[in-house]
């Protein structure tokens, strides 16, 4: 119990070594050791590393340090830092970064850069190592700027800085005083102390800052901290009444806990560890290890507790394990987690896990940043917006929802116009993203109210509302010209075929009609006539000549009728026949007629996509980049992928820039070229001027608008609820009618214009693989498999419009039918009437003659038979008198 005092209170002896100097260094170490230290705790650079661990293991005195991890094993030697190396090469393969440049300071050690080039060289990264840690103060801006230089003329835009905080503090000031390696550049600064740094001056310029922490304020133990650091007096705490932490010195905090906790556990224990002799000091000679030393470096990694750099806890070598560093990102409020990395886990990343928080409070105190792009109908600017300010320049549907939103959610706005003209896409070298998106996850822009689909790689960075409209990618082509009316255009509502059996028929009947007149005696009657001698005389006659016929049947047919009808019923029924055929043709070609008058002829050369993808003769396109290039790229459906293959090996190339030059060119190109792009904006300009485009066929995908916002924005869930208010109310539906049709300048607008939102979870992981599988064309091959491919009524229909057509001959085959029937009846009683006549004729004749011998005088009887004689000619020829 001697020795009770030192158990209650702790003694620092503290000295400044001299790093460069080896014997000054020597010495200054043995004159710590002469002063029966038990352990020591300091900081080593590259040159005193190996003098310390070399003392330290000969005597047995543990060093605890919260310097850079050595590589390597070394006794006594206790690592409070946690190595960086995983979660650097984990944050870099995060990133996809294949290229970039690596700045190390080289009095922190090789070892990490080391595994970066172990990684690069298996996995193929291009790495561009740059030492900057022997940079002369004197020379240092124009080295700086001349490093920069030579990164820009390489496209170096992605930067790793493995530096401490002074030296990430000069590279900061000379990248903003350069001024052109801000915007478009991505940082990784390398070391656990992201907050340590000065940021502000590049918080706002647009780059990209990553980086790792090791201290997590919303850690309770460290709040707590900081609480009672508050309450101390500055006087005698240097540095008190701050707020933040830099993590050496959470380190050496944490380093006191750990021998603390060493030594209780030491007396716990009852072991002995007082010095004896010369035991431990360097200066003996021959140097005596101290024995009680192994026992206090046991005790020092057995150590587990929680510190403010988080769990603590050593292994066999004595350096940290099961430690998490978290990751970080530059905001423009501020630095912000956006997830961890843990030896065990390895790279997680919380963002989209992140709350987003319902509390909108102290919104109405500030003004919204609402970023939008200038895209007819959705936002444009006024005629005479030169001489209005604010929100009052612009005009559209999205001006007008932007509005309706703000007024919803209770908050001021202003509306700026994206400064790239992009939607916001990532680039596919630097991984910066540019456009309304880069605007929201950099932090220039609140909200961004504007057309932008709804996609899988947008929705794993920014949050999407619930969708305002619905669309699909669409076809637009030239609208073919009206076709212009022939001489003979009133012939074009019966095929020719028709036309053809007509004038057969016509010619059919007349010969009929002529030749069952011949034959039925019904048809002839006498006429009496005075010859110049004074006489009268009888003449047979029949008015159904060959001229007659057709005189007749033409008639019938123009409805008009003539002066003579047939007597005969043979003749009769081939006039009934000829009727109810007139009747039926006419009144065909007159309703077929008026649906040609009154329906505009315009013949589409393509109807859907499989229609383009089948034919050669007209090029079609897409916007060069966007959701509409990338949907047909990513798609396993065999009519998109053709189209794609068509796409990327046409020459000329069939991409364009801008949706304006995709619409000057299908206007310019005659019909000989479809561009593919989204269905409203396709709906709206064939409702502008000069109205010569069209849409044809129906969508050839699903997606939908929404409204975007930062990951775990407070705007993101008000915004949802406006969105599904307005729907419900219809003020969607207004606002589309009134900027697509009701503006108009090509008539009223048809189609169905609702919106129906698709309902949508906010980025987690089943919303984010539904997104995918919309993206890759899988839901529909899905829908397409068990709808139709395994339907049992045929293959599914097309859906294509039915256009008004020319009667064909079998719409009407069935008049012809019944015209030849009654054709054929006719002259089967005309022979019928022929042959009953013939013989009652013949009995007539018997008779009289009979009666002739009886009475041979009978001049009267002779007379009568004479006269009947001539009025019965079949063959019309000339009568001849008995």
């Amino acid at each position: 119990m001697a020795h009770l005092p030192f158990w209650l209170q702790c003694e620092g002896a503290s000295g400044k070594l001299p790093q460069k100097k080896a014997q000054l260094l020597s010495s200054h170490i043995c004159s710590q050791f002469s002063r029966g230290v038990y352990a020591i705790f300091g900081f080593y650079d590259k040159k005193s590393v190996n003098t310390i661990t070399s003392f330290c293991g000969t005597l047995h005195v543990s060093f605890i340090t919260p310097s850079f991890p050595t590589d390597g094993t070394h006794p006594f030697v206790i690592q409070m830092r946690p190595d960086l190396k995983g979660a650097l090469l984990s944050l870099i393969e995060y990133y996809q970064w294949d290229k970039f440049a690596y700045l190390y300071d080289s009095d922190r050690g090789l070892s990490t850069l080391q595994a970066v080039l172990d990684s690069a060289a298996e996995k193929k990264w291009q790495v561009t190592a740059i030492n900057v840690g022997n940079i002369n103060n004197d020379k240092k801006d124009e080295t700086y700027r001349s490093l920069f230089q030579d990164l820009e003329l390489k496209k170096e835009r992605r930067v790793i800085l493995d530096c401490e905080r002074d030296k990430v503090n000069d590279i900061v000031d000379q990248v903003i005083t350069i001024g052109k390696h801000v915007k478009g550049y991505h940082y990784i600064i390398a070391n656990l102390g992201f907050t340590d740094g000065d940021l502000l001056k590049i918080q706002f310029g647009g780059a990209n800052v990553s980086g790792f922490q090791i201290v997590d304020y919303d850690d309770s133990l460290v709040s707590k901290f900081i609480e009672r650091w508050s309450t101390l007096e500055e006087k005698e705490y240097p540095g008190a009444h701050t707020t933040t932490i830099k993590y050496t010195s959470a380190l050496t905090y944490d380093a006191v806990q750990v021998m603390t906790e060493a030594f209780r556990n030491l007396r716990k224990q009852r072991i002995e560890i007082s010095r004896r002799g010369n035991a431990g000091d360097c200066l003996a000679n021959p140097a005596v290890p101290w024995g009680q030393g192994v026992e206090i470096e046991r005790a020092l990694k057995q150590v587990q507790v929680e510190g403010l750099s988080g769990n603590i806890k050593f292994d066999q070598n004595g350096k940290r394990i099961n430690y998490t560093i978290n990751i970080m990102e530059l905001k423009t409020n501020g630095p912000r987690k956006i997830g961890y990395w843990s030896e065990v886990d390895k790279m997680v990343v919380t963002l989209t896990e992140l709350p987003s928080g319902n509390d909108t409070s102290g919104l109405e105190n500030k003004t919204v940043v609402v970023t939008t792009i200038l895209e007819s109908p959705y936002v444009m600017m006024k005629k005479n917006h030169e001489m209005l300010d604010g929100n009052e320049r612009y005009e559209g549907y999205c001006v007008d929802l932007a509005a309706e939103i703000a007024k919803h959610c209770g908050f001021k706005y202003k509306l700026t116009i994206v400064g790239d003209g992009k939607y916001g896409a990532r680039d596919a070298d630097t991984k910066i993203w540019n456009g309304m998106v880069g605007e929201l996850v950099y932090g220039k822009a609140d909200i961004a109210i504007a057309p932008l689909t709804i996609t899988l790689v947008r929705e794993e960075v920014i949050d999407f509302s619930k969708p305002f409209m619905s669309l699909g990618i669409s076809i637009m082509i030239k609208k073919p010209q009206k076709s212009k009316p022939g001489v003979f255009s009133f012939l074009d509502p019966l095929a020719y075929e028709i036309w053809m059996c007509i004038v057969f028929a016509y010619i059919g009947v007349s010969v009929v009609l002529f030749l069952v007149s011949r034959f039925s005696p019904y048809e002839w009657h006498t006429e009496e006539f005075e010859d110049g001698r004074e006489t009268q005389s009888s003449e047979s006659t029949n008015e159904f000549g060959i001229f007659n016929s057709l005189w007749f049947s033409l008639g019938a047919f123009m409805q008009q009728g003539c002066d003579i009808s047939p007597r005969s019923l043979s003749g009769r029924i081939v006039g009934g026949v000829w009727w109810f055929f007139t009747l039926i043709i006419i009144s065909s070609y007159t309703a077929n007629l008026a649906a040609f008058l009154t329906v505009e002829r315009m013949v589409s050369p393509i109807e859907s996509a499989e229609d383009l993808s089948k034919q050669t003769e007209i090029a079609y396109g897409t916007l060069d980049s966007g959701s509409t290039k990338e949907f047909f790229r990513r798609s396993k459906i065999a009519v998109f992928d053709k189209m794609w293959t068509y796409m990327r090996s046409a020459e000329p190339s069939v991409f364009v820039r801008t949706t304006a030059e995709g619409v000057a060119r299908v206007r310019k190109s005659k019909g000989k070229y479809a561009y593919l792009l989204e269905s409203t904006m396709n709906e709206y300009i064939e409702q502008r001027k000069p109205c010569d485009t069209m849409k044809v066929g129906g969508n050839l995908d699903s997606k939908g608008y929404g409204i975007a916002t930062p990951k775990g924005s407070s705007l993101r869930n008000a915004v949802n609820l406006a969105v599904l208010k307005l729907n419900e109310q219809g003020l969607l539906d207004k606002l589309k009618n009134k900027w697509w049709y009701d503006k108009g300048e090509c008539g009223s607008g048809g189609g169905d214009s609702k919106v129906s939102p698709r309902e949508k979870s906010d980025g987690t992981p089943v919303n984010l693989a539904v997104l995918k599988l919309s993206e890759q064309g899988v839901l529909d091959k899905l829908k397409n498999k068990w709808w139709y491919d395994k339907g049992e009524c045929g293959a599914k229909d097309s859906g294509s419009k039915e256009k008004t057509s020319a009667l064909s001959l079998s719409n009407v085959a069935g008049v012809f039918y019944i015209l030849v029937g009654g054709l054929g009846l006719a002259m089967l009683v005309a022979l019928i009437e022929f042959c009953y006549k013939s013989r009652a004729e013949a009995k007539r004749m018997k008779v009289a003659k009979n009666a002739q011998n009886i009475n041979p005088s009978s001049s009267q009887n002779s007379q009568n038979f004479a006269t009947y004689k001539e009025g019965y000619n079949v063959y019309g020829i000339e009568s001849v008198k008995i």
